[in-house]
């Protein structure tokens, strides 16, 4: 038998021995893992750290155009902005280039737009091609001919559309050719396009001839992004032809805004002038300043 001290000795060596001793850092088992993850996910759940860009306070949106202070603004009398445009220009076909202006509106992002056509008192030929939907033996179709049209005719023009050549910018519809357009079926190549005739928008008429005279003088602007635009003049255009076609513009622009609801308010915060190679030049509403050119000095370019 053996003696109790050999045994007590072997005890000791087997509680000691590290191999078989429990230690607090062992891994768990594989197992045991996803269950201790979702537990130290719970754990830690209400002591989440706030993101940084979450915890700043978010900026609401503008309800309005950016209108930056024209005090800190280079702004330039007509005759000066036309005198530097035209160095732009140098060089180039006068008839070419176009005089172009741009209102910058103070005004609501959501809301109506400025929208409108006009003719200008010295128009600016823009080479817009006019389609009139009219049989071209007509008396219809034959003053439209004189007053401009490109393309005038009825089932000529119905089996051009649909092969997809469409050689015209604008299109018109005498009003007794509009059954015969809409049997046609053309709103599905025409309307996506914004070419499809429609009495809504003044596009069929009884009198093609004027219709086309307004339309290849007149000249459509439409408020964009808060900025109204459209062609002026002609690099040839005087100063004081050009300066007559701003002020007709403007007082046009004010009438569109002045129609519109009460609620809504909108007016000119900068006139901007340029041209078809220019940059930007803003107005400060003077025709001349202190060392601006002689107007006859503007007449011509050279």
């Amino acid at each position: 038998m053996a003696s109790t001290q050999r045994c007590l000795a072997r005890l000791s060596r087997n509680v000691l021995n590290p191999s078989i001793r429990p230690t607090a850092g062992r891994a768990l088992a594989p197992a045991l893992i996803p269950i201790q993850q979702v537990r130290t996910a719970i754990a830690g759940k209400g002591y989440k750290k706030k993101d940084d860009a979450s915890s700043k306070k978010k900026k609401k949106p503008r309800k309005t155009y950016l209108t930056p202070d024209l005090k800190e603004a280079e702004q330039f009398a007509l005759l000066d902005a036309i005198r530097y445009i035209r160095a732009f220009e140098a060089g180039l076909d006068p008839k070419s280039p176009k005089y172009e202006l741009h209102l910058k509106l103070r005004t609501l992002k959501n809301g109506p737009v400025v929208r409108n056509r006009l003719r200008l008192p010295h128009p600016v030929k823009t080479g817009l091609r006019i389609c009139v939907i009219a049989p071209r033996d007509s008396k219809a179709g034959q003053a439209a001919l004189d007053a401009g049209a490109t393309v005038v005719g009825e089932d000529e023009v119905f089996d051009a559309v649909k092969e997809g050549k469409i050689d015209f910018d604008r299109c018109l519809c005498h009003t007794d050719s509009l059954q015969k357009m809409n049997k046609a079926g053309l709103g599905r190549i025409l309307g996506p396009k914004g070419l499809m005739p429609s009495a809504k928008m003044g596009t069929v008429v009884k009198d093609p001839s004027s219709a086309v005279k307004e339309m290849v003088g007149g000249a459509e602007y439409r408020e964009r992004l808060g900025v109204v635009r459209m062609a002026i003049g002609q690099l040839a255009f005087t100063p004081e032809e050009l300066q007559k076609n701003i002020r007709h513009f403007i007082d046009s622009v004010k009438k569109d805004m002045a129609q519109l609801s009460d609620r809504i308010s909108k007016d000119i915060h900068e006139v901007v002038l340029s041209s078809t190679h220019s940059p930007g030049f803003s107005l400060n509403g003077d025709i001349r300043g202190p060392d601006s050119p002689n107007p006859k000095d503007l007449v011509s370019v050279d």
